[in-house]
């Protein structure tokens, strides 16, 4: 059972409160803008202590906000609370102060009027609500043995061209997150940020994540403050014991971080996960000279062109995949220096990814032997099926309704009907497209967008899934995964049956 873990600044005032979505100082500041709107209705001897309760809580809570950074959900309570004092609480202090000065002081209302108390009430319920449908995610607490640690590389393939320029000197250059099973690092150490290596990183990517989907950037700026449970540049894990390698291609648009829960849950099981970002495709991708590469890649409006398309960028994305598993393969021989030297089992590895990352993968796994296992969370196989897959296969799909693509399901079908391995199609009742990514931790329970399972549920049933895939297809004794995965869902099975990753 996963249990909730931090979600922003990790040890530090901003952390939000499991369930209420909300920091301690943000909860302070609604509990003063209630008090400050109820007061005025108490029994007339009660009015005063209340008023006072309510600006002992609102001063302070405030004050902490404005230096942690208030939330744009905090926005409406403020304003909520300045209304209602400025209706209720300011009146009887001027009437004092035309008492003292012999002024005659204006008759007024003993209780405040109904439709100001409502709209004062209507905008301090509009925070814990926006707080709700738009969190800081919290994520899920890694539920294997292993600690958490994580870092960021860079590598320039000098054999590819870039494509997306038209440079003649420019080479395809690729941005790469790793987790990894690590050392237990103290408790007060921090975790490292969701969406980028700096504050300023994690900005851009948001509010770009969020542009591209035509939302405002203030909407998802949450994730910037977000933090997960890995820690950066941890110690590996110790002892000689070598892991099996995932690689991960996000979907159109997405990041390398986009299933953060769900890499940070696999590396706690004892696999190193490598997470692309694909320059040009990804919505930002910040490089280590300075440059900030935001996504080219866009539909077209036309069916068989955009087919045309994807195809083409699923190319791009595939053989970024194995350029990454060359550089991975280098890195465990020791050619580049590093921790991981001698701990990356690449001859056990999977390749994996979300939509567009999915038929990537596919793609990647047909033309390249060395992976042994290949999964894709709910992506439309673009491109040839050809040649046939030769590696156990696993489709995780989301619940097909009558607003499905008629075409993915045959489609999905032919991928992996030829496969002289076993394939395996596992349709999750209530997941949607996003719920196979981190979409369902901050984004609104809108079950057309992230499905009906919930926050909680959504990021354990992916990876319990996946590591029962994994764990029959890679570990030292492979097994059926039949009976592992049909718990989650329905499965449907194809193909030959199932057969050892092979070794090198």
């Amino acid at each position: 059972m996963w249990r909730r873990g931090r979600g922003a600044e990790h040890g530090r005032v901003t952390e939000t409160i499991p369930g209420l979505h909300l920091s301690l100082p943000e909860l302070l500041l609604l509990l003063g803008a209630v008090t400050l709107l109820v007061a005025p209705r108490l029994p007339p001897a009660a009015r005063r202590p209340g008023a006072f309760a309510a600006g002992a809580l609102l001063v302070p809570s405030a004050l902490v906000s404005a230096v942690a950074g208030i939330r744009w959900q905090m926005v409406p309570v403020l304003a909520g609370a300045a209304l209602a004092g400025a209706a209720y609480a300011l009146p009887p202090l001027l009437r004092r102060g035309r008492r003292r000065t012999g002024r005659p002081a204006r008759r007024t209302r003993r209780r405040p009027a109904l439709p100001a108390s409502l709209a004062c009430a209507g905008l301090i319920a509009t925070g814990p609500v926006a707080a709700w449908a738009f969190p800081v995610p919290v994520f899920p607490e890694p539920t294997g043995d292993f600690a958490v640690g994580t870092r960021v590389v860079q590598w320039t393939d000098p054999l590819r061209p870039e494509g997306f320029t038209a440079a003649p000197d420019d080479r395809r250059t690729v941005v790469v997150q790793l987790w990894y099973p690590a050392r237990q690092s103290p408790a007060d150490v921090p975790r490292a940020r969701y969406l980028g290596r700096t504050g300023d990183e994690a900005r851009t990517v948001s509010e770009a994540l969020a542009g591209g989907v035509g939302l405002p950037g203030f909407l998802l700026d949450g994730l910037s403050k977000a933090r997960g449970h890995a820690v950066v540049d941890a110690p590996p894990a110790g002892g000689a014991r070598r892991f099996p390698v995932v690689l991960f291609s996000p979907g159109s648009g997405g990041v390398r971080t986009q299933n953060t829960a769900w890499a940070e849950e696999l590396a706690s099981h004892g696999y190193v996960v490598a997470a692309l970002d694909h320059p040009y495709d990804s919505t930002a991708v910040l490089l280590t000279d300075g440059r900030t590469i935001r996504a080219t890649t866009a539909s077209s409006g036309d069916r068989d062109r955009d087919e045309e398309l994807a195809a083409g960028w699923t190319a791009v994305r595939a053989a970024d995949l194995g350029f990454v598993l060359t550089r991975l393969e280098r890195l465990d021989r020791g050619e580049d220096a590093d921790p991981l030297t001698g701990r990356l089992d690449t001859g056990r590895a999977a390749v994996t990814g979300h939509s567009l990352g999915g038929a990537a993968a596919l793609r990647a796994a047909r033309q390249d032997p060395r992976f042994a296992a290949v999964i894709d969370l709910d992506g439309y196989p673009h491109g040839p099926t050809e040649p046939a897959l030769r590696q156990p296969a696993l489709a995780l799909t989301q619940e097909i309704t009558a607003d499905t693509d008629p075409r993915y399901l045959p489609r999905l079908t032919e991928a992996l009907a030829h496969n002289t391995a076993t394939s395996h199609r596992l349709t999750i009742p209530g997941a949607g497209h996003l719920t196979f990514t981190d979409g369902p931790l901050y984004l609104p329970p809108v079950p057309s967008i992230v499905g009906t399972l919930g926050r909680t549920e959504s990021p354990r049933v992916v990876a319990a899934a996946t590591l029962a895939f994994l764990d029959a297809t890679l570990r030292d004794h492979p097994t059926d995964p039949t009976e592992a995965l049909r718990p989650h869902g329905t499965l449907t099975t194809s193909g030959a049956r199932h057969t050892a990753p092979p070794t090198r």
